[in-house]
């Protein structure tokens, strides 16, 4: 997106008691410094979404956004992953939290439409870390080494994970049939004797109409660093409890920049939309089956905003491979890689054949 020169935002905030960073508190409206324990309260609007404003999608095709919807911030781009991830001016060398890679490269600009809205974390680290080892003390097949790596290994990454939301307004007409179910008795023959069968048959009758749906907050995550069926595997997320951007958030956390753009996204929730219309189309031809000819359908003020959810990571090298746990910010609900072990695999095999032999013994010798 061509836009004019924006300025680089930094993400710091200083504690007035000792000039330590502050961090945000997770589930507390305020501010705090490890350093020296001083708070600092944060003025926070409640009014949720009714507060974020939508901008408009056609004029972000045309590059027509106002300069303050855009914003540069200092990233560092993972050679491995090519996950952009938010550092402070400072920072020139560390270790991407999507993949654990090495990273140590100059820190670049990451030039994006400013986030409009965010949900706050509302779990700490030491509770997402508990999470995540119930979840993988779950995993039975799980090698014991990697399980005890993850339990002693460093803090998990906050991270504010990019997502686009897409509002629009569609109206769809269509042509179609109804199917509807009735039964025909007949007589057939089976094994030399004549039966009455009930058949199912079915009546088509040509249908067309009309039908209106407004889409809200259609979802859609904006980064690739993440296989989706983990974030996927996230969800629910409380979008009516999301928070207009402040940065204040933002302190002690990363922020990762979107990887996916405005129109690609826009495509992955066109067909959600779509997926939405043909369910609606079939509803309203009723009947017991239904057959879908043709949807023609307009779309209308189609806005959207730039948002950030948060998730705790870890990613941990174990035997040359990179396995990944994510907690939902929110709700403390995991995903992750499920390793499995040959050793445990291989015994619960063995148990199995053991018990099967004895179950056959004990069968054999009861007749």
């Amino acid at each position: 997106m061509e836009t004019a020169s924006a300025p680089v935002v930094e993400h710091r905030f200083p504690c007035d008691a000792c000039g330590s960073d502050l961090r945000f508190d997770p589930g507390e409206d305020r501010l705090i410094c490890d350093h020296c324990g001083n708070t600092q309260p944060m003025e926070t609007d409640r009014t949720a979404n009714g507060g974020i404003r939508e901008l408009d999608f056609r004029k972000a095709l045309d590059n027509d956004l106002a300069d303050a919807e855009i914003e540069e911030t200092r990233v560092i781009t993972c050679p491995n992953c090519a996950a952009q991830t938010e550092y402070d001016a400072d920072t020139h060398a560390a270790e991407c939290p999507f993949c654990a890679t090495p990273v140590v490269t100059d820190t670049g600009t990451h030039r994006h439409i400013k986030p409009r809205g965010l949900l706050p974390f509302a779990l700490d680290e030491k509770t997402a870390r508990g999470a995540m080892n119930k979840w993988l003390g779950s995993l039975w097949f799980a090698p014991n080494g990697l399980q005890e790596y993850a339990r002693k290994g460093r803090a998990m990454n906050g991270i504010y994970v990019p997502y686009w939301t897409f509002d629009a307004d569609t109206k769809s007409s269509y042509t179609g049939q109804r199917g509807d179910d009735y039964y025909e008795t007949r007589t057939v023959v089976r094994d030399g004797k004549r039966q009455q069968v009930r058949v199912r048959k079915t009546r088509w009758s040509h249908r067309s109409g009309r039908v209106a749906r407004f889409f809200d907050d259609v979802l859609v995550l904006a980064s690739k660093s993440l296989p989706k069926k983990y974030t996927d595997a996230l969800e629910p997320w409380d979008l009516s409890a999301l928070e207009p951007y402040q940065p204040e958030f933002l302190a002690g956390f990363r922020a990762e920049g979107y990887q996916v753009e405005l129109t690609e996204g826009f495509t992955e929730a066109r067909a959600y939309m779509d997926r939405m219309i043909l369910r609606d189309v079939k509803y309203d031809i009723g009947g017991d089956r239904q057959r879908v000819h043709d949807v023609k359908t307009q779309i209308s003020d189609v806005t959207f905003k730039h948002v950030l959810l948060p998730v705790w990571l870890a990613a941990y090298k174990y035997r040359g491979r990179t396995f990944r746990f994510v907690v939902n910010g929110r709700t403390g609900r995991v995903q992750g890689e499920r390793p499995y072990s040959a050793i445990k695999i291989a015994f619960a095999v063995i148990v199995g054949l053991i018990l099967a032999g004895i179950a056959g013994y004990v069968i054999a010798n009861s007749q």
